[in-house]
C-alpha cells in the first residue's frame, strides 16, 4: 500500500469520521485535479458531494490531524477576497489591523468573516503544484494562492475572463529589472503584486496624448504603492525592479465590470468561528488553537448556558451512586445535542455547561431538543429528577486561552450566564438578540412557538436588555 493509502486507512479507523465523507475526499485526493487539492473550501465539497457540512468538516479536521491535510487559516479581505496573511495556526494571526493593498483599506481581523480555514494535501497524500507556488503559472498563483475560498472562482473559462481584463503580466526573479510598454486605456488602471501585496492606482481620464509617460515600481515587502497617480490616454512605459527575496508577479488589471464580476462571485466559507464552535476540532485540537497572550475579536457568537436545578438535593434524594449516573447521562445527551447542532461544549462548572453556537438558531434548536431529551430520561427513570435551566444569548465577544483551554470572554458571556440564572425548572430563557433573528423566528414559526416577554432586569447589566422564554 501507498503512504496515502495508509493513511485513509488509518481515517476510517476514527470512531466518528463519516464513511461517505472519507469516500469523497479519498476520491479528491486520488483523482482531483492539482489545484483542487490547494486550499480545499469543505463547505463548497460537501455541496458539491451533496455531503453534510459538519460531517465533512469533522472528516476533513480527522484527516488533517493524521497528516492527510495541512490546515491554513488565512486572512481574508472582506472587499476582493484576497489573502491577506497565510497561518499554520491560528496562534500567529497577532497583528492588530491588517492591510488590503488592492483595496486601499484597512481592516480589523475578526473571526467571523475575516479568517477563513482550508486544507491543502500534504506531500505524505500526494504532491502538488502548490506546494511550490512560487513555481505556478502567474494566473495559478492568483487562483490557488491569492484569491481566498470564497471567491467562487469558474472552473470553465477562468483563464479567458481573466485575459479580458488584464493588460500585461510579468514574472520577476529576486534582483531583475523589466520594462512594461502599454497603451493606456481611458479608465482605471491598477498595477498589482500579489506576492508583496502592493498596487499602484492609475486614475487614466483627459485627452489622448502620444507622449511617453513613465512610471517606476520597486517591490519588496516595504513599498506598497497604493498612493493614486492621474496619467492620460495613450502609451506607458514602467520600470519594474524586485528586491523582494522570491518571485514577483507585477500584473497591469483593467478595473473593468469583467474584474468585478469575478471577484463578486462569492460562496460560503469555513469560517474561524465557525470552527473554533466545532466540537470535533475542540477534541482534537484542545491545546492547539489560541496563544495565551492572544485577544481575536468575534463580531456575534450564541452562548448557552444550562444548570441542572436542585442538583445537591438529587443527590440527597436518590443517593450519591444513581445521581451520579444520572448526570453523568444528562451530560452524555448534552454533549450529543451540542455537536449535532453544529455546536461545542466550551467547558462545565459543577452540573452546568457552557456551550457555543455559529448563529442564534442552531443554539435554539439545541435548547429544545435538550429539554425534550430530558422530559424523555425522566419518563424512563419515572421522576422529576432533572430539570435543566437553559439561558441564550448572542453578541460580540473575544476568543482567549485561558487555563490551557480555548475560552470566550465578554459582556455577552456575562449576560448569557444571567440569563441562565433567571430560567426555573425545564425553562428555557432568551434574549432580543436571539428571537430578532430571522433564522430563530423561523425555526420558532416552524414548531409554532411564540416567545413570551418578560420584564426583568440582570443583575450587574445596567443597560436594559429584553428577556423572553420558549414555552
Amino acid at each position: 500500500m501507498s503512504e496515502a493509502q495508509d493513511l485513509f486507512a488509518h481515517l476510517r479507523q476514527s470512531a466518528d469520521a463519516d464513511p461517505a465523507a472519507v469516500d469523497a475526499i479519498e476520491k479528491l485526493v486520488t483523482d482531483g485535479a492539482d489545484r483542487q487539492l490547494c486550499r480545499v473550501n469543505p463547505l463548497a465539497f460537501a455541496a458539491k458531494n451533496g455531503l453534510d457540512e459538519e460531517r465533512v468538516v469533522a472528516a476533513f479536521l480527522h484527516a488533517a490531524r493524521i497528516g492527510i491535510f495541512d490546515i491554513s487559516w488565512n486572512v481574508l479581505c472582506p472587499g476582493c477576497g484576497g489573502v491577506l496573511d497565510t497561518n499554520t495556526t491560528l496562534k500567529t494571526v497577532q497583528r492588530e489591523e491588517y492591510t488590503c493593498a488592492l483595496c486601499a483599506t484597512g481592516y480589523s481581523p475578526t473571526l467571523d468573516e475575516m479568517v477563513e480555514v482550508t486544507f491543502t494535501v500534504s506531500p505524505r497524500a500526494r504532491k502538488i503544484e502548490a506546494h511550490n507556488p512560487h513555481q505556478l503559472p502567474p494566473m495559478e498563483y492568483f487562483r490557488q494562492i491569492y484569491w481566498g475560498s470564497g471567491v467562487d472562482l469558474p472552473d470553465e473559462n477562468y483563464e479567458a475572463i481573466v485575459d479580458s481584463f488584464v493588460l500585461e503580466d510579468v514574472e520577476l526573479m529576486p534582483g531583475e529589472k523589466a520594462v512594461l510598454s502599454i497603451q493606456l486605456p481611458p479608465e482605471f488602471i491598477i498595477v498589482f503584486e500579489p506576492v508583496t501585496h502592493s498596487a499602484q492606482f492609475l486614475d487614466v481620464s483627459g485627452e489622448p496624448t502620444r507622449e511617453r509617460q513613465s512610471l517606476s515600481l520597486v517591490f519588496d515587502r516595504d513599498h506598497v504603492h497604493s498612493q493614486m497617480l492621474e496619467m492620460r490616454p495613450g502609451p506607458l512605459r514602467i520600470a519594474l525592479e524586485s528586491r523582494a527575496e522570491t518571485r514577483v508577479l507585477p500584473t497591469v488589471f483593467r478595473a473593468s465590470e469583467a474584474l468585478h464580476g469575478l471577484l463578486g462571485r462569492r460562496r460560503p466559507f469555513l469560517t474561524a468561528k465557525r470552527l473554533l464552535t466545532n466540537q470535533t476540532f475542540r477534541d482534537l485540537y484542545r491545546t492547539d488553537t489560541l496563544d495565551v497572550d492572544q485577544r481575536l475579536k468575534i463580531t456575534s457568537l450564541t452562548f448557552l448556558f444550562t444548570d441542572l436545578r436542585g442538583s445537591t438535593e438529587l443527590y440527597e434524594r436518590v443517593g450519591d451512586l444513581t445521581a451520579f449516573d444520572l448526570v453523568r447521562a444528562h451530560f452524555q445527551v448534552l454533549h450529543e445535542i451540542v455537536a449535532a447542532e453544529a455546536g461545542a461544549v466550551v467547558k462545565t462548572i459543577g452540573d452546568a455547561v457552557m456551550a457555543t453556537f455559529p448563529t442564534p438558531d442552531r443554539a435554539i434548536a439545541a435548547a429544545l431538543r435538550m429539554r425534550e431529551a430530558m422530559r424523555a430520561l425522566n419518563d424512563k427513570s419515572g421522576r422529576e429528577d432533572l430539570l435543566l435551566k437553559i439561558g441564550v444569548h448572542a453578541g460580540p465577544c473575544i476568543a482567549v486561552s485561558m487555563n490551557e483551554r480555548q475560552d470566550y470572554f465578554g459582556q455577552t458571556v456575562n449576560i448569557a450566564s444571567r440569563v441562565q440564572n433567571l430560567a426555573n425548572a425545564q425553562s428555557i430563557f432568551v434574549t432580543g438578540a436571539v428571537v430578532d433573528d430571522n433564522l430563530t423566528a423561523d425555526l420558532l414559526h416552524r414548531k409554532e412557538l411564540t416567545p413570551v416577554p418578560h420584564g426583568v432586569s440582570l443583575r450587574g447589566i445596567e443597560r436594559e436588555i429584553p428577556v423572553y422564554t420558549i414555552p
